[in-house]
């Protein structure tokens, strides 16, 4: 089946479909085509998530291996390193399939470099890591370039079509996995992968709140966050401009509310509590800064530290910032930054140490700033997760972490597609609405620290969310994905 002559019995016009054969062709002529290779696959212990989360690597054309999937209860997160959103949305699946009893794989199409597959995924990463930096710091080139085809562009079905040619050339590396394992893609490319190749079981993950047909994986069953996100996805609202289209098939969509870890959501109420009452007895504010994996926004991150440092020093605040696998954005901030280096204490590389730290933090105290860093990208990534318990305030742009049970300012947005995650956390009251420049961060920012009524009123309203379960969306995932075998 021709995946890009018709979606969801739309067809795609000729030279739409013209064009989606000529950008396979472009890969293939750049990368060759594997689709004949015959890649051995091995499974591996995660070193970061295999201890708390159970989770095993799967491994493509590294060699031969054992590669005894268990058939039963085995699960497949299919995934790639396209910033930090996609992984964090992975390790949210592979949590709750944990703690379902279910055995979780991690398999990452961008991690084998013998392969046309992850040629073909990191020459797009890399060109959407570059532009999201442009975007922060050319703000006509995010006028006229970036923000139009983040909120438009993607949402063409034409850019669909192109996609589903490109992901043939993605399949093989699932040549040797049995093809009734479930598999949960949290990019589509992993989705569109699965489904060329074979793959029985298929659920397909879409992040955000903004409906685009980038995200479209026909053949799967698409598993949807938010009310408004399921409409706009069930009448492809848009996405042929003003033309009417076919709908969805209503078994194609499922709503199922925010995917979220185990590990969070079971604790929201004791961590709500711990917040509340740090600020009833005056203890330092806790803030969070986390950096995405496209090294975006390090401008933003300066201006509210240097705002916070006085509050630091006085110990009305305290601050933890991860950036990631970013050593160079810490080292960046400290030059910058009089004074910073000083209060700092610096948890860089030691996966034990950044584990002890949080779980201390969840009933201890803390003050000053404590910068993570890590080279391996599980722990970069995990290490937010680690500190959301113990922190205040999570300051983060509105991607994937504005699903996230925890109080939140949003800073201003890297793609228009973003926006609407602020506005859908700021209705559910769990975060505050974007603030789209320094000067409405820092206001933010001194509302959190000098009043209560903020953080009590997201709280409650995180504990509310909770009961009605809006943060089950990741174990609803897994249980539709391992539904699919009966």
């Amino acid at each position: 089946m021709d995946r890009s002559r018709s979606i969801f019995n739309n067809p795609i016009p000729d030279g739409d479909y013209r064009k989606a054969v000529r950008s396979k062709a472009k890969f293939a002529r750049r990368f060759g085509d594997d689709s004949g290779a015959d890649y051995p696959v091995k499974l591996v212990k995660n070193p970061c998530l295999y201890e708390p989360l159970g989770v095993t690597d799967v491994r493509v054309a590294e060699g031969e291996g054992d590669a005894a999937f268990d058939l039963e209860k085995g699960l497949i997160v299919g995934n790639i390193r396209m910033g930090f959103g996609h992984y964090r949305i992975s390790i949210a699946m592979a949590s709750a399939a944990h703690a379902l009893g279910y055995t979780p794989y991690w398999m990452d199409l961008n991690s084998f470099p013998e392969t046309t597959c992850t040629k073909v995924i990191g020459a797009q990463n890399d060109l959407y890591s570059m532009g999201s930096r442009l975007s922060q710091k050319i703000p006509l080139f995010n006028k006229l370039v970036w923000e139009p085809m983040n909120y438009e562009g993607f949402r063409q079905l034409s850019y669909n079509a192109s996609d589903q040619k490109n992901a043939e050339l993605m399949a093989t590396v699932f040549r040797n996995v049995p093809k009734e394992i479930p598999v949960i893609g949290t990019h589509v490319w992993p989705a569109q992968a699965a489904i060329h190749a074979g793959m029985k079981h298929v659920v397909n993950a879409i992040p955000d709140n903004w409906p685009m047909a980038l995200h479209l994986a026909e053949g799967s069953v698409h598993t949807i966050q938010t009310h408004q996100s399921w409409m706009g996805y069930r009448i492809l609202n848009g996405m042929r401009k003003k033309e009417v289209l076919r709908p969805m098939p209503p078994e194609a969509l499922v709503y199922t509310s925010h995917y979220v870890d185990h590990e969070l959501t079971a604790n929201i109420e004791t961590d709500c509590a711990a917040r509340l009452e740090r600020k009833k007895t005056g203890a330092p504010m806790r803030f969070l800064l986390t950096i995405g994996g496209a090294g975006a926004q390090r401008e933003l991150f300066a201006a509210v530290i240097r705002h916070l440092l006085p509050a630091i020093r006085e110990k009305r605040a305290a601050l933890y910032v991860n950036v990631g696998d970013y050593k160079n954005v810490w080292d960046e901030l400290t030059a910058s930054i009089p004074g910073l280096a000083e209060l700092s204490v610096l948890h860089f590389g030691d996966w034990a140490d950044t584990r002890a730290f949080a779980e201390a933090a969840l009933t201890g105290g803390v003050e000053g700033v404590h910068a993570f860093w890590h080279g391996n990208i599980f722990e970069a990534v995990y290490c937010t997760n680690l500190l959301m318990r113990s922190c205040d305030v999570l300051l983060t742009k509105p991607s994937e972490l504005a699903f996230y049970p925890v109080p939140k300012l949003f800073l201003r947005r890297i793609g228009g597609h973003e926006r609407w995650g602020a506005i859908h956390s700021a209705e559910m009251g769990d975060g505050t609405l974007e603030c789209e420049d320094v000067a409405h961060t820092i206001q933010m920012t001194d509302l959190f620290l000098n009043e209560s009524a903020l953080l009590e009123e997201m709280c409650r309203a995180i504990c509310a969310n909770k009961a009605q379960g809006l943060y089950d969306g990741a174990y609803k995932a897994v249980e539709i994905a391992m539904g699919l075998k009966k």
